[in-house]
């Protein structure tokens, strides 16, 4: 094994010992870099996905517009933010992502009129870096530009996995290379999660085992409060395997969104109690329920009522009916803990939930938990 050989291996070896996880969005070279992730051990470690949006459409419909040019700098960077959020959707509770996104225009079957160049972006929580490759044109055959372009984006994976990678620069003197980073501090990942630019944001704080089924208690937690944490430990039992979660929307459906003050105020709650906090932009169950396929949902009685009732689906039964077999199909059940319903305790089976639903929601037995308190009545005595 030569010396450009050892390194590649090495670097491999090194992601994949890594906590991250990654989505591959490649078009048009670098796709040396699949064959040498995917044959070193430990690929499943990190590897979520590849896509290849070769093809003009396929590009079109990964992007959802049409790229003033389809490869270039814009395209690598939109294509590493939309991996970013694939990869927050696919990857193991709290393990830190990397989206990818190459674009290029290398060396074809006839010669090409403009430059054979290649643009490659990743995004992470905090960092997005992009770089921008113009090769020299007659230099080198396809295959080796897609070589020299397969370096470099081995290369950067490895950058966004926090690995000083050592590798051997396969550049010439003429050819011209432009790197730039991007720094997100944490009040600026929130405004961009709040403008809808990422998906979620999980702040792994729970020292539990992580497990790829989620189960999620959605809510404000204004404040957090023992039931809370109670309701929660009763689920997990009940659940028998799963990662509990805590999660907020900062976009509402009838309230203007969260600032991002109050966000990181809630956030810290949850630090002081050492549980797992994702907040989300996604206000309605359906979009919760894409954005965290196979999980178990943890509500009280009050918002089972709200989930069935056909007001909230512009009072049409059937589209009630049609939106929860979506969440079903997803695989994401509801474990409904007893409430009060308009100064009634209530408990799933004093709810009509219809026939084809019932499956997917699951008791709470009031003898496991019972808790009358809310956050809002926790407000109103302290004066809050």
């Amino acid at each position: 094994m030569g010396r450009t050989e050892n390194c590649i291996r090495t670097a491999v070896e090194a992601i994949h010992s890594s906590p991250f996880q990654a989505v591959l969005y490649l078009a048009g070279g670098a796709s040396q870099v699949v064959g040498w992730l995917l044959s070193v051990p430990g690929a499943s470690n990190t590897v979520l996905e590849v896509v290849v949006p070769y093809s003009k459409m396929s590009m079109i419909q990964l992007l959802g517009k049409i790229p003033s040019q389809f490869s270039s700098q814009q395209t690598a960077e939109d294509m590493a933010l939309l991996a970013y959020n694939r990869a927050l959707k696919l990857s193991a509770s709290g393990s830190p992502v990397v989206g990818v996104g190459f674009t290029g225009s290398l060396a074809g079957n006839q010669p090409k009129r403009g430059e054979h160049r290649f643009y490659m972006s990743t995004r992470t929580a905090d960092q997005l870096w992009i770089s921008a490759v113009t090769l020299t044109k007659g230099l080198r055959t396809r295959e080796e530009e897609d070589r020299v372009s397969s370096h470099f984006l081995l290369k950067a994976i490895a950058n966004a996995c926090k690995i000083p990678a050592t590798s051997v620069s396969e550049l010439s003197e003429s050819d011209v290379s432009n790197e730039c980073e991007k720094h997100f501090s944490e009040d600026q990942q929130l405004e961009q999660l709040i403008n809808g630019q990422i998906c979620f944001k999980i702040y792994p704080f729970a020292n539990e085992i992580r497990a790829e089924r989620k189960i999620i208690m959605p809510g404000s937690f204004n404040p957090l409060h023992d039931g809370h944490i109670m309701l929660m430990e009763v689920a997990t039992r009940i659940c028998g395997d799963g990662y509990p979660c805590f999660e907020i929307s900062a976009v509402n459906a009838d309230k203007p969104p969260l600032s991002v003050s109050q966000i990181k105020d809630r956030v810290k709650q949850f630090e002081n109690v050492g549980k797992t906090i994702i907040i989300s932009n996604q206000p309605y169950f359906y979009k919760k329920a894409e954005l965290f396929p196979g999980s178990a949902f943890v509500i009280g009685a009050d918002t089972a009522v709200r989930l069935i009732n056909p007001k909230y689906y512009d009072g049409d039964y059937n589209k009630m009916l049609k939106v929860l077999i979506g969440c079903k199909e997803t695989g994401c059940t509801f474990l409904v803990g007893g409430r009060n319903v308009d100064g009634v305790f209530k408990v799933l089976d004093d709810i009509d939930v219809p026939e084809e639903l019932q499956d997917m929601f699951v008791s709470i037995p009031a003898e496991q938990f019972r808790m009358d308190i809310s956050s809002t009545e926790i407000r109103k005595r302290s004066g809050m």
